[in-house]
């Protein structure tokens, strides 16, 4: 009733909260005082108040995060959302973003230039620098996903390794797996995404491409450079790669005929 009786016929068409005095005194009602800070009343009119209203809350909970015991190297340049949950002896280091729906749980190391959003971080984690988490990603305990790797719906099983430069989306990792770096989920046909499933203690050489959907069995060693289009069991080892072949003085000749010079070599 008060807010109708308020009403919001003026330029910005907005409702005063100065006029719910005014209107309650025409109620029979009464008006009180309550002292807050600038910060709990500030106004949001332009883009300059809605960056300063941001500095504010993100200095709470920043605040909050290390009374709950999470240490921040440089709070100021950690950015945190309403709802991140932090457990305690996390360690952030600079430069850390967290966007929606993040859970990091106790003594996890979140490395610098990371970005998370829509993920779970497990015990003793340990994420970047330069990582980034993407919505379904779920680190379990002990798990380590390295620079510039990128994990996307998908669940990396205990103690499981994913150090460097790769993509790991709509899968699942077993325990104790090793995934090279340079390897890739091929989770994407241009229609439908597609799963991949790697058995624990794995191991996935570097520069592999894994094509969805496929399993790779527990123990199982996929060979460098591999391109793995079909299932491979436990144990075994697959190869997925041309053949190396030599020819011996192709290199010489190569750069003789480019300079005008005969050789014999053909």
């Amino acid at each position: 009733m008060i807010r109708k009786a308020i009403g919001n016929d003026n330029a910005q068409r907005e409702f005063y909260l100065p006029d719910a005095v005014a209107v309650a005194r025409q109620c029979g009602l009464q008006a009180g005082v309550i002292l807050a800070s600038e910060e709990e009343v500030m106004g949001i009119n332009d883009r300059v108040q809605l960056a300063d209203a941001e500095a504010a809350m993100q200095n709470r909970l920043r605040e909050q995060a290390m009374r709950n015991g999470a240490t921040l190297i440089a709070p100021e340049t950690v950015f945190l959302s309403a709802d991140t949950e932090i457990g305690r002896d996390v360690r952030i280091e600079p430069h850390v973003v967290f966007g929606p729906g993040v859970v990091v749980e106790d003594g996890a190391v979140i490395h610098s230039f990371s970005h998370l959003e829509g993920a779970r971080v497990g015990k003793g984690v340990s994420v970047g620098p330069f990582a980034r988490l993407r919505p379904g990603a779920t680190l379990q305990e002990g798990s380590r996903v390295g620079n510039f790797v990128e994990i996307k719906a998908a669940d990396i099983g205990p103690g499981a390794k994913i150090n460097h430069l790769s993509y790991i989306g709509d899968a699942s990792v077993g325990a104790a797996s090793n995934i090279g770096a340079g390897t890739i989920t091929c989770n994407y046909d241009g229609y439908a995404k597609h799963r991949t499933e790697i058995g624990e203690n794995a191991f996935v050489g570097t520069n592999s491409s894994l094509v969805a959907p496929i399993k790779i069995g527990a123990g199982a060693y996929i060979g460098s450079g591999s391109v793995i289009t079909d299932d491979v069991p436990a144990d075994a080892l697959a190869l997925g790669r041309g053949r190396q072949v030599e020819k011996p003085g192709w290199a010489k000749d190569f750069r003789a005929r480019h300079k005008g010079v005969k050789t014999g070599h053909k």
